[in-house]
């Protein structure tokens, strides 16, 4: 016989975790070992999550739950929204720094800067399958749509490693600014941007043969050159913006992805760092590692709404709406 007051009062239990989950911005923190968590409606902190140790890049996994890799623990850590927990740990070898996840969900692809290697690791199981070396300091990681090809940064070579995965082996390297960071590939899957710190620009790299096509340089009013430090960058779904964060010179580049021109810059927190679009793309949200808050931007607008404190030294950002 079935227990309908208990299975009713399951039921609510369940919905209402899974609407706490919605309309939350995650961020992770170097300093603090925990994930905060920002109400997207009220703009207001809601909670921490305790997580492992120098939380840095965080992404959301196909089945929706979120990953975070700790540098610290030579780990990433899976959160499940709907409960606001931890799930599991997963072995992402020494001092990971970015990763990405295969379209089908079942390899993640980590960038090691100490071992100066790009690791595929089994998601389910978290052994490592395949190892490739790469230049110095790897760390921006993406996979392009169809799984294939693997695309990783080299910040001390200034060089994207291109990697096939069938065999896990690189098969082109190309040059780009000064310390290469973050990418972001153009919805119709025919360029691959690349944030340049120290060059203040982005390398527009042509994926037909994977050639620099253009460099867009960035200049800020009453900043130094060497303060324009771009690092995390994101693009509109319909691939018309891109936005870059311009990191020490404390400004977000909204950028026309055709005319390869910046249209507006949005001064944010200091060292801008990593930047999200919510689902809507009517806000951007900007993560600063030195002042130690999030910026919300209106997109329309080109405008920064609201400023959040969160953790000691943010790093990165997913919305889960």
């Amino acid at each position: 016989m079935i227990d309908l007051p208990r299975t009713t009062a399951l039921v609510l239990t369940c919905l209402a975790a899974a609407a706490a989950a919605q309309g939350t911005a995650y961020v992770s923190s170097e300093k603090d070992d925990a994930i905060t968590l920002i109400d997207t409606q009220t703009l207001a902190v809601k909670g921490t999550i305790p997580t492992c140790k120098r939380g840095r890049h965080v992404q959301r996994m196909p089945d929706g739950k979120i990953m975070v890799a700790c540098t610290d623990s030579n780990a990433a850590d899976v959160i499940d929204p709907a409960t606001g927990k931890s799930v599991r740990r997963v072995p992402l070898g020494d001092e990971p720094e970015a990763f990405d996840i295969s379209p089908d969900g079942k390899t993640i692809y980590v960038s090691n800067e100490d071992e100066g290697e790009a690791s595929f690791i089994d998601a389910a199981t978290g052994k490592t399958l395949a190892s490739v070396k790469v230049g110095k300091e790897p760390e921006g990681v993406k996979v392009s749509a169809d799984g294939k090809t693997l695309y990783v940064t080299s910040e001390v070579a200034s060089l994207v490693h291109v990697i096939d995965v069938a065999s896990a082996k690189v098969v082109k390297n190309i040059k780009v600014g000064k310390r290469p960071r973050r990418m972001a590939f153009t919805p119709d899957g025919k360029e691959l941007w690349v944030t340049n710190e120290l060059d203040a620009s982005v390398s527009i790299v042509k994926l037909a043969d994977h050639s620099v096509d253009y460099t867009l340089k960035f200049q800020v009013k009453g900043a130094r050159a060497e303060d324009i430090t771009p690092v995390g960058i994101t693009m509109a779904k319909d691939g018309k913006r891109a936005f870059v964060a311009l990191g020490r010179a404390n400004h977000v580049a909204f950028v026309d992805v055709a005319a390869r021109k910046v249209t507006d810059l949005v001064l944010v927190g200091k060292r801008a760092w990593n930047v999200t679009l919510d689902k809507a793309e009517r806000q951007l949200w900007v993560v600063n590692g030195l002042s130690d808050d999030v910026t919300v931007v209106d997109v329309a607008g080109a405008k920064a709404i609201k400023s959040i404190p969160v953790g000691r030294v943010p790093y990165g950002l997913v919305v889960v709406e």
